[in-house]
């Protein structure tokens, strides 16, 4: 995720609590979707919408402190 922001990335898990909170999240989120795709976990269709778009939010959010901390 964001290739072009890794080194910021890594710094901002060390001393942003808020990102690196988001950060997880979002890794927490993309392993549960994709053990509920693979069926190792069960889940109905509307489920993994769910989390689907609950990712992409933070997704979202992180994108937007990485252009905001990479600008200043």
């Amino acid at each position: 995720m964001f290739p072009e922001f890794r080194d910021l990335i890594t710094e901002l898990k060390g001393r942003d609590p808020h990102f690196s909170r988001l950060f997880h999240r979002h890794n927490e989120l993309d392993q549960e979707i994709k053990n509920m795709e693979s069926g190792v976990v069960p889940a109905a269709p509307l489920a993994i919408e769910q989390l689907k778009k609950e990712k992409l939010l933070l997704k979202d959010q992180l994108y937007t402190i990485l252009r905001r901390v990479s600008a200043s």
